[in-house]
């Protein structure tokens, strides 16, 4: 929706157009002074070049029907795909020379590659072939003699193709526009910089905005990687607009986020538009802005447009541009391993997924680090793997090359590190202490059996690390091995990176997804599921640590579909249709419309009804004669029915299973016979002997294994398509 700002005396009033506004082409100026422009901008493509013709046919039309515009990226082209394994940038370089990009800012990820055996030799090149100007007013290249000749700390007003700046002054029909860049802080901890130096994001945009004000500048665009709603006690894209008056659009990257209309700081006065195009070159950004005659925002539209990979228009210059290099990664993206995944294996987001749990992909990889370490050094016990490392998952078939270097594309070397069991139980420590919110320092691990209370305070939630089963010895050291990255320090481990410093670390020189490519290979056929390596602790005293249930009640436990209040959860009583109803309820977070019709629910509790309620108005459950039989206990076939309906709920579609090879099926109706048959094939149950005893009651820990199981690999699958 366009949004007008006119200055008064007190203060801006705020006008909101009733209909909304398709952002459509605007004259660069007009008689009253006003200026207007057209910002398009993209951020965080790593290395998705899969539907760049379709970007690059709306880019050139959009471009054409807004002649006043500029466009720029926010950074972190790098790492993501094999387009950027196999040719370190330059793919993606190709297409935004083509389409003539503004400017560019510089991403945590373009300095993931400082310790590979080049160091910046790719970005450095990256850079030097680029036909417009980096944008970088918070980072010092000096030290490192890749980027020799390549910096100018300044505003430029007539900057070149290929070199680093702090900031440009670009005209734009006859007006000047000032357009800077900033880089978060935290690259130094997240990526492997190495040299390349970060200052503080505050201090330089201040600098930055007084240098084009005092050329007469007073449009001023900043190009940022540090995040629309980052760590407030890093650097983030809020607080910079509320702490840097002057600025008047802040075009962002680094947090993924898919602002569908621009969010506005300071808007009774003078305003700061922020935008952010979400991730992996699915959007195009499109801000409508206009200034008045002091530099004001005074009018405002955003759009996300969205890049049609399927059905949208291909521009036939992109395609001849892309042929070379996706002949190339196909080629490499079709080597099989000689592995075959007999199960989904999860590099998820979100909660229970690699940066906020066990993983079965996670597990795989931490196997195969510790096997290679043993290899080289028998001594080692432990070893362990960030989740903020594993980009994406392994679907069942057959895997290949291509797909293990989507999984670990940055390329990190392996190290091996002599530690304490103090310096394990900090690095631990630091590694839930955000649980269950999402943090990429998550540590999957091999050898060793982590539990922790992730209720408790930061810092003090390590409950139990055993190693061989046996509780570690602060005082005792340890042979331990994970990626270079995480060994110096990567995502804030301070504990390792004082090690490392220290000279505890040997560095051998295996790269993670060789590493992984050779484990899956001796496997074979990878069958392996959550073992309890890492467990989150739970208020309940009848189940233990060494339960095969435990991971999946503390899924369902921090994920409130099981509550805490009892002090057991009985995991050997059976099931009934109510609570079996309340669970898939609260997995799938759903809403009651009206009230059940159900004449047999009336003595439960309110909260039971209406759980009940949402089930029946969202055809999970259908009763019979007008009852639900709630007290009953559920039968395997019946949760399955239930969870082939929630399928439905939750994707729009139904689920078409082949048969599956149980010998006990006998009289079950077809739609039994395919919802057990559904579990199966999306490894969410199977059964025993040949048999799935579908007349058999549920018990709370099977049911708690389905449930989650059904979310980890139904609701979060789905929700990363």
């Amino acid at each position: 929706m366009l949004s007008t700002y006119f200055k008064g005396t007190a203060a801006a009033v705020i006008l909101f157009s009733m209909v909304a506004i398709t952002p459509g082409a605007v004259s660069a100026a007009d008689t009253t002074g006003d200026f207007s422009l057209t910002v398009f901008h993209t951020n965080d493509t790593h290395a998705h070049l899969e539907h760049a013709p379709q970007r690059a046919a709306l880019v050139k039309k959009l471009r054409g029907d807004h002649p006043s515009n500029v466009l720029l990226d926010a950074g972190d082209v790098f790492s993501g795909t094999l387009y950027f394994n196999e040719f370190k940038g330059q793919a993606d370089l190709a297409f935004m020379n083509y389409l003539e990009y503004d400017a560019m800012t510089l991403g945590n990820h373009e300095f993931d590659l400082g310790l590979s055996p080049d160091g910046h030799k790719s970005l450095s090149e990256f850079i030097k072939g680029a036909k417009f100007p980096m944008l970088a007013a918070n980072v010092n290249f000096s030290a490192d003699s890749h980027f020799e000749g390549l910096q100018t700390q300044d505003i430029s007003t007539n900057p070149e193709n290929g070199k680093i700046y702090n900031g440009i002054i670009k005209e734009v029909n006859g007006q000047k526009i000032g357009i800077f860049g900033l880089t978060t802080v935290e690259s130094m901890t997240i990526s492997s910089p190495e040299k390349i130096t970060f200052t503080n994001y505050i201090t330089e945009a201040k600098a930055a905005v007084a240098s084009f004000e005092k050329a007469g500048v007073n449009k001023i665009i900043a190009v940022t990687h540090i995040g629309f709603d980052d760590s407030d006690k890093v650097d983030n894209d809020i607080l910079l607009a509320k702490n840097v008056p002057g600025i008047d659009i802040i075009v962002g990257g680094h947090t993924h986020v898919k602002l569908e209309k621009p969010h506005v700081i300071n808007a009774d006065k003078e305003p700061i538009v922020i935008v952010q195009a979400n991730e992996y070159g699915k959007f195009l950004g499109q801000l409508d802005i206009t200034f008045d005659e002091k530099g004001v925002v005074k009018k405002y539209d955003g759009v996300l447009h969205t890049i049609d990979g399927k059905d949208g228009a291909k521009d036939p210059k992109a395609v001849d541009l892309l042929q070379p290099f996706a002949d190339k990664v196909k080629e490499k993206m079709d080597k099989p391993t000689g592995a075959t995944a007999e199960v989904f294996l999860s590099g998820l987001r979100d909660f229970g997924g690699v940066r906020a749990g066990e993983t079965n992909l996670g597990n795989i990889i931490t196997d195969g680090m510790l096997q290679k370490s043993k290899e080289i050094d028998p001594n080692v016990v432990i070893s362990f793997q960030n989740g903020g490392g594993i980009r994406s998952s392994l679907n069942k078939g057959p895997i290949t090359y291509g797909e293990v270097l989507t999984v670990l594309p940055f390329g990190n070397s392996l190290a091996i590190m002599e530690l304490s069991g103090a310096e394990l139980k900090e690095t631990f420590e630091h590694s839930v202490r955000e649980y269950p919110k999402e943090n990429g320092g998550f540590l999957h691990v091999a050898g060793a059996k982590v539990v922790f209370d992730g209720k408790a305070e930061p810092g003090k939630r390590i409950v139990s690390i055993t190693i061989d089963g046996k509780e570690i010895e602060d005082s005792k050291m340890y042979k331990a091995a994970t990626n270079v990255f995480t060994a110096r320090g990567g995502d804030g481990f301070e504990a390792l990176g004082k090690a490392y410093e220290a000279g505890r670390a040997s560095e051998p020189g295996f790269s993670d997804w060789e590493n992984l490519a050779d484990h899956l290979k001796s496997i074979n056929k990878i069958e392996i599921g959550l073992e309890g390596r890492i467990l989150a602790k739970v208020p309940y005293s009848d189940i233990s640590y060494d339960s095969w249930a435990y991971p999946y009640v503390s899924d369902l436990y921090y994920r409130n579909v099981v509550k805490g209040a009892d002090p057991t959860f009985e995991p050997q009583k059976e099931m009934t249709r109510a609570q079996a109803a309340s669970w898939i309820v609260r997995a799938l977070d759903l809403k009651a419309i009206g009230t059940a019709p159900f004449s047999d629910i009336d003595g439960y509790a309110d909260e039971t009804k209406t759980e009940i309620a949402a089930a029946y108005d969202n055809g999970i459950i259908k009763g019979i004669d007008m009852n639900f039989k709630p007290s009953e206990n559920v039968t395997r076939a019946q949760f399955a029915l239930m969870l082939e309906r929630a399928y439905k709920n939750y994707t729009g579609k139904e689920y078409t299973a082949m048969e599956a090879r149980y010998s006990d099926f006998g009289n079950y109706s077809a739609d039994a016979v395919n919802a057990i048959s559904m579990l199966h094939e999306l490894g969410i149950t199977n059964g025993s002997e040949g048999q799935f005893n579908p007349g058999q009651s549920t018990t709370r820990e099977q049911a708690a294994k389905i449930v989650s199981n059904f979310i980890y690999n139904t609701k979060q699958a789905k929700k990363a398509e």
